[in-house]
Parts: C-alpha cells; structure tokens; sequence
C-alpha cells in the first residue's frame, strides 16, 4: 500500500538513495556524469544541503519500504552561505569534473525560472516507475500550496505527467556539448 508524506529530516538519506535510483539513466544526470558510481553522494548534497528547506521534502513508501520523494523549494527560498558552500563542496567531491556541465545546467536553469514567488519541484522521482508514486507525490504537495510552481523535467516521457497536474511547457532548453534537451515547466 502506498503512503505519502511529509519526510522527517532524518530520512532526507535515505530520499538520497531513492533519487539515485531513479535518476540512473537519467539523460542529465548522464550528461553531468557519465558514470554511476557517485549518482547517491550527488543527491545526497542536493537533498541534505542545496534543497533542504524545512517541512518541504515528501517521501513514498510501498509497504513501509521507501520508493519515491520529491523535493521542493519554497517561494523566496535560499540557503545561508554556509550550508551552500558545504553542499557545493559535497558536489564537487561527487560530481568531479562534471561539475562544470553542472554550472551550465544551473545557470540555464538560472535564465529560463520565471520571475516571482513560485514553489520550485527540484527533485522528484520513484525508485520503480508506472506505480503512480510521481502522482501521489505530485498530488500530495499540489493540494497543500498556494501560488503558482515550476519545475525542469529531463525526460520528455514525464511532461504529459505535469501536464495532468496543471503545468504547461515553457521552454524547451537543449545543453551545449551534445547535453540533452529539457523542458521548463510552470503551473499557474
């Protein structure tokens, strides 16, 4: 049976590893680092550091075994230098050399994020996919905001997804170096 809620701040670890799992073969996740191995210390940074906004990550389990989460940040959020600086570190220990594509993917982001208070969806993902775990996580958050949101889906398979949900594609950004393409997201 699958339960959704709002995750405590020690399970954020273990949000980690179901995003690792989900990203996997993820086009930008590739792109950034072209081998696994690290995908865990990667989320781990995003999730414990640079998406760490309180009471904003929501977590699935499928009979008591973690198997989705999603992470937003709120309108106006941002961290102290000091988290950001650790959790920048912590990407860089894990990405490597990927974390130059990582600046051009963040500063892409950067351009194309509409302006205004808006709730940011910056990690979602299910450790087994087509069970309906991104629609519960999906719905969960959705119900309980006000405000427009906005997110950047790497996969074009997800965009009909958001769409059932109220978002409209944006922009579509393709990465230089051969990098995938992704599409911007906003629901108003």
């Amino acid at each position: 049976m699958l339960e959704v809620r709002r995750a405590t701040a020690q399970e954020r670890r273990a949000i980690s590893v179901v995003l690792a799992t989900a990203f996997a073969a993820d086009p930008v996740v590739r792109w950034l680092m072209p081998k696994a191995g690290r995908d865990v210390q990667m989320f781990r940074a995003l999730t414990l550091h640079l998406h760490a906004a309180p009471a904003c990550a929501d977590i699935a389990f499928d009979n008591g075994e973690p198997v989705g989460a999603a992470l937003w940040d709120p309108p106006g959020h941002s961290v102290s230098f000091r988290q950001g600086l650790v959790g920048l570190s912590r990407l860089f220990l894990a990405m490597g050399s990927g974390l130059r594509r990582g600046v051009v993917l963040e500063r892409a982001f950067t351009r194309a994020r509409p302006a205004g208070q808006l709730w940011y969806l910056a990690q979602i993902g299910a450790s087994t996919q087509g069970r309906g775990v991104g629609s519960a996580l999906l719905e969960r958050r959705l119900a309980s905001i006000d405000g427009p949101a906005y997110l950047e889906s790497s996969n074009l398979r997800n965009v009909p997804l958001y769409q059932r949900f109220g978002f409209a594609v944006i922009e579509e950004i393709s990465l230089p170096e051969d990098g995938p393409t992704l599409w911007t997201m906003l629901r108003r």
